[in-house]
């Protein structure tokens, strides 16, 4: 399992841990009950902090997204995507109601959503 981490982003290490595992999981490259690295060997294969993934994966299990069972490891829940649904609405609408609040137009902010659904990446 990799994830991709950049540390000149200004995205901190463990969002974009906590991402990357999200990202796996949308890519179908984890599924539900798939056993993830233990946090000493995501570390490693890094290069960053044990506390830093140790952060990382907290935030994971307190959003539902993974599961620990001690002595056994850390798992993919099974009810990870709609978690992720429902934090991508969330993140949405803030972003929207921060754009209105810009000025923004209703229309200006659909075109920029049409855009977006065609070129996901830009």
């Amino acid at each position: 399992m990799m994830i991709k981490i950049d540390p000149q982003s200004r995205i901190p290490i463990y969002e974009q841990i906590y991402n990357g595992i999200i990202e796996l999981a949308a890519q179908g490259l984890i599924h539900p009950g798939d056993k993830l690295p233990s946090v000493r060997d995501v570390s490693k294969s890094n290069s960053v902090n044990p506390n830093t993934v140790s952060k990382a994966f907290s935030v994971l299990e307190k959003d539902g997204i993974i599961y620990s069972v001690p002595g056994r490891g850390t798992f993919l829940s099974e009810g990870h995507g709609d978690v992720i649904f429902k934090n991508a609405v969330n993140e949405f609408r803030l972003a929207a109601q921060k754009a209105y609040r810009s000025g923004l137009s209703q229309d200006d902010m659909m075109d920029i959503v049409r855009e977006t659904a065609q070129r996901p990446e830009s």
